[in-house]
This record gives C-alpha cells, structure tokens and sequence, in this order.
C-alpha cells in the first residue's frame, strides 16, 4: 500500500469520542477505523452506488374511506379516539 504518510484532520468531538469508543470495542485502533471508513466511502462512490432510500411502507388500504384530505380536525379526532382526547 505504500509509505504511511500523516495528516491532521479536525472532527467534531462527539464523533472522534464516538469513533474511540467503536474502534475500542472492535479491539482496533482509532487509525484503522478511520482507514476502513475511508476506503468504504471512496469504494462505493467510485462504484457510483446510488443511495437507495429503505422501503418504510405500512401494510394497510391506503386513505380510511370518509377521511377527507387536509381535514386536520377529523384526523386528530380518529387519531386519539378512545385514548382520552
């Protein structure tokens, strides 16, 4: 891989504290981490990966008949009936 070279680089202090404690508990250094995030970032660009937005749909048949759109009051009211408000 050649010659290691050094370099600064600032993080914001909850990541690097982040980061130490992950490379601690995968029994690794703060430097190897941050190689493999290095790598697994530039791979997959130059790969062109599209980020894919994960499927959160809820089964179900879609609008409750009766419900009319932007009607905040009926929906607030089917929302909370029975639960007291």
């Amino acid at each position: 891989m050649g010659t290691p070279m050094k370099a600064t680089v600032e993080l914001d202090d909850d990541l690097l504290l982040a980061a130490k404690d992950q490379a601690r508990r995968d029994k690794t250094t703060l430097r190897a981490l941050v190689e493999e995030g290095l790598r697994s970032v530039l791979r997959s660009r130059r790969e062109g990966s599209p980020f894919r937005l994960a499927d959160a749909s809820v089964p179900g048949e879609g609008v409750v008949p009766g419900l009319r759109e932007g009607d905040w009051a009926d929906l607030r009211a089917r929302a909370y009936r029975g639960r007291g408000g």
